[in-house]
């Protein structure tokens, strides 16, 4: 008889077993579960991510393109609100058409006003001896380089300017505005036109 109750003793816990391991194994598929749930999780973030990185750097680039060929010209500094209205175009994936419009928002605004001062000006430069004061009732100033120059403001300034573009249609995540100083000279005597 002893030997029967050994074999019903061993039988009890071998159930018991098969129950425990039954349970182990659906925790560990419960776990590899949650990991490849949250990998996939995470790689969807990561991909948003890269894609909203790359809208910003887009929408920095069309709008540096508009402000670039803004300031191209002088023509902004004239009629700030003129050019603010003109939208322009910007073909991304070079296929002939335009996929954004960028606009200068808020228009160009002058922030100033400054002289620019004799000693500033390079006498070799035909568009520097243009701001130098005339001396002499002829109204030629004959300098040669080299040569002092008097001290003191020149007959120009520069105006100086910020210019804000961005995305005229942006969509959810594109709202880029991108910020430029630029100088303009003027005629100092003019400057207060240009900058009101």
């Amino acid at each position: 008889m002893r030997s029967r109750a050994r074999c019903r003793g061993h039988v009890a816990p071998a159930r018991s077993q098969r129950g425990a391991a039954l349970f182990v194994v659906l925790i560990l598929l419960l776990v590899t579960a949650w990991f490849a749930l949250s990998t996939a999780r995470i790689s969807g973030q990561q991909l948003q991510i890269v894609g909203n990185s790359q809208l910003d750097h887009e929408g920095i680039n069309i709008s540096q393109r508009a402000i670039d060929a803004t300031i191209s010209s002088s023509e902004f500094s004239k009629d700030p609100a003129g050019v603010a209205k003109i939208p322009i175009a910007t073909d991304v994936d070079a296929d002939g058409h335009p996929d954004h419009t960028a606009k200068l928002d808020p228009q160009p605004t002058c922030i100033r006003v400054r002289p620019i001062k004799t000693m500033e000006l390079d006498v070799s430069k035909k568009a520097d001896r243009a701001c130098l004061q005339s001396s002499g009732s002829s109204g030629n100033l004959i300098v040669f380089p080299g040569t002092p120059v008097a001290a003191g403001d020149s007959m120009c300034a520069n105006s100086e300017w910020d210019v804000a573009a961005g995305i005229a249609d942006p969509k959810p995540g594109e709202a880029v505005v991108v910020h430029q100083g630029v100088a303009v000279r003027v005629v100092a005597s003019d400057a207060k036109n240009y900058c009101k």
